[in-house]
């Protein structure tokens, strides 16, 4: 008959033996990931490259910038007012109404 000290021995080591199991079965998981890692020289995926912009591409995301800009920054009725100017006289006036309108 087993007395309480060792029922409680018992206990223990299998407690230790499923800590351990636990933690084998996660460097097996992770061991796969390392190894991919280590052959990508430590980066994980590829990098995003950056598309090349022309001039006129470039200056346009630049004027497209500032017109949210100043969007942002009006009520309701201003960017409707801002809209009807981009329609129609375009994007370089509609900066300008909406620069006045923020009040810079």
């Amino acid at each position: 008959m087993r007395t309480t000290r060792t029922i409680a021995i018992v206990k223990e080591v299998v407690a230790i033996r499923q800590s351990l199991r636990a933690l084998d079965h996660s460097f097996r998981r992770l061991a796969p990931l390392l190894t991919i890692s280590a052959l990508n020289g430590g980066k994980s995926e590829r990098p995003r490259r950056r598309p090349r912009l022309s001039a006129k591409a470039r200056a346009s995301l630049v004027l497209q910038g500032r017109y949210m800009g100043y969007m942002r920054q009006l009520k309701p009725k201003q960017k409707e007012q801002v809209r009807k100017v981009k329609e129609a006289k375009g994007v370089r006036s509609a900066i300008a109404r909406a620069r006045v309108l923020a009040g810079q």
